[in-house]
């Protein structure tokens, strides 16, 4: 797709996606019935059998009880529309949270309803999962979510599921920096790319990744794609209870001022660049 036959809104030069992935408060563990504990955590420990991390499970909320409102405080002070994969259980456990994500205008997005593997699940299991996670985010947010992230990987059968379900988009993929058309059983959604290496999990899987590690990469991303005004897009991922410790936090200040000091540059919810993707290049089988 050259920049002759697709452009944003307002011929900006490139436009910017800020995904908060809100996952605690559905993570793994023994108190919601799992048979053990969750093992994305940030020390690393992980431990087989049917006990509690009590340690991860503090990390977690944290990111509920201050992670959270730090971020939509930043993004309130710099007018930064953005896109909430969220876990309709989290929701269900943050009220305030989603209530203050539909009154900033920002997009709930499904991330599921517990943040669990998809993979694993028949079609049966997943349909409900996609069900279930639908209601749950609709009833806290007051937003029936149109798009969907899954927990790493996805079915053979996410995709045409979610077409099935009315999901306008889809995020499980890389494979580029533009939206594109897929149609499986010929139901036609909207892919709108994700990026990994601008997401600040990786201050997680890699200690030795810092905070200014992450805002130099980011900026660097952001700079090339405004130079090439190729009409492309970034996305940027971040966590509750990560991006919301302070010094991270503040990494994340500096890169959202960097972003909106420029001129021609439209920082957009998910769902409004999906709409004007098929608003520009409309779907032909």
């Amino acid at each position: 797709m050259s920049t002759e036959e697709f452009a944003w809104p307002q011929q900006e030069r490139v436009a910017v996606s800020l995904v908060v992935n809100m996952e605690e408060g559905s993570e793994r563990s023994v108190l919601r019935g799992d048979s053990g504990m969750e093992a994305v955590d940030e020390l690393g420990m992980f431990v087989k059998g049917p006990i509690r991390n009590h340690a991860n499970e503090s990390n977690y909320l944290f990111g509920i009880k201050v992670g959270g409102p730090r971020i939509l405080r930043l993004l309130a002070e710099h007018d930064c529309a953005s896109t909430w994969t969220v876990c309709g259980q989290a929701l269900e456990n943050a009220p305030n949270l989603a209530r203050a994500i539909t009154a900033q205008g920002h997009e709930a997005c499904s991330h599921g309803y517990r943040w669990q593997f998809q993979y694993k699940m028949d079609e049966a299991q997943e349909l409900a999962f996609i069900r279930q996670a639908v209601q749950a985010i609709e009833q806290t947010t007051g937003q029936r979510p149109l798009g969907w992230l899954s927990r790493y990987l996805p079915s053979d059968n996410t995709r045409r599921l979610l077409a099935e379900e009315g999901f306008f988009y889809h995020m499980d993929d890389f494979s580029g920096e533009l939206p594109f058309w897929d149609a499986p059983a010929g139901l036609p959604i909207v892919i709108v790319p994700y990026q990994l290496d601008t997401n600040d999990m990786k201050m997680w899987s890699d200690p030795a990744y810092t905070a200014q590690d992450w805002l130099d990469y980011c900026a660097a991303s952001f700079d090339c794609l405004y130079d090439e005004a190729a009409s492309g897009m970034l996305s940027i991922g971040m966590h509750l209870r990560i991006m919301g410790r302070p010094g991270r936090a503040k990494a994340l200040g500096k890169l959202l001022q960097h972003i909106t000091s420029r001129k021609d540059v439209w920082v957009a919810r998910r769902i409004d660049i999906a709409r004007h993707f098929a608003a520009r290049m409309p779907y032909a089988a």
